[in-house]
């Protein structure tokens, strides 16, 4: 199994709110991809939609909250976009190339994960099996990201590294987590 520990990083031009933090660890397992992040400090100041009995598939979730990660094969310009909403909807992207092609990955019919909000921050968890999209030999690169809605309605933008001059979470330079 190859795991890694992960801290995501404010895009400089934007502020956040003090003492928030996104932490976390991602680790393969064959094909299975376990991701999950910690966000921690003061979230009564953060826009957070409450879990859901029957979450969706649905678009444009980086609009508000969304706990985010950008997946590509080594050496391949295609890639998946996940997005995971604290309230439990979630979609999957396939793109062609750098932000072309971009298509619902219908090969999910479902991305079940749990959210869990503790007294100082949210966990979010997911376990994801890949041999829909790609086999357990095939390297992976993947971006680890988070769109964090504040309740003024800004959003600020949090990435393991941050290779533009603006905020692009699809910049292959920024996919540096390897499988």
């Amino acid at each position: 199994m190859n795991e890694q520990t992960f801290s995501l990083q404010l895009f400089p031009s934007t502020k956040s709110l003090p003492n928030l933090k996104i932490a976390g660890n991602i680790a393969r397992n064959s094909n299975q991809l376990a991701i999950r992040y910690m966000l921690e400090g003061d979230l009564k100041e953060i826009a957070i939609a409450p879990p859901l009995n029957t979450p969706l598939r649905k678009d444009e979730l980086w609009e508000d909250t969304c706990f985010e990660f950008f997946l590509s094969i080594k050496d391949s310009q295609l890639y998946w976009e996940f997005n995971l909403s604290p309230a439990g909807h979630w979609n999957v992207y396939r793109f062609d190339g750098y932000r072309e092609g971009m298509q619902e990955e219908t090969t999910f019919t479902t991305l079940p994960f749990s959210v869990h909000n503790q007294a100082d921050g949210l966990a979010l968890a997911l376990d994801v099996d890949l041999d829909k999209i790609i086999s357990p030999e095939q390297a992976i690169e993947i971006g680890i990201t988070t769109v964090i809605k504040h309740r003024n309605d800004e959003a600020t933008y949090w990435a393991l590294t941050h290779q533009g001059a603006e905020a692009d979470f699809h910049l292959r330079d920024s996919f540096i987590v390897k499988l």
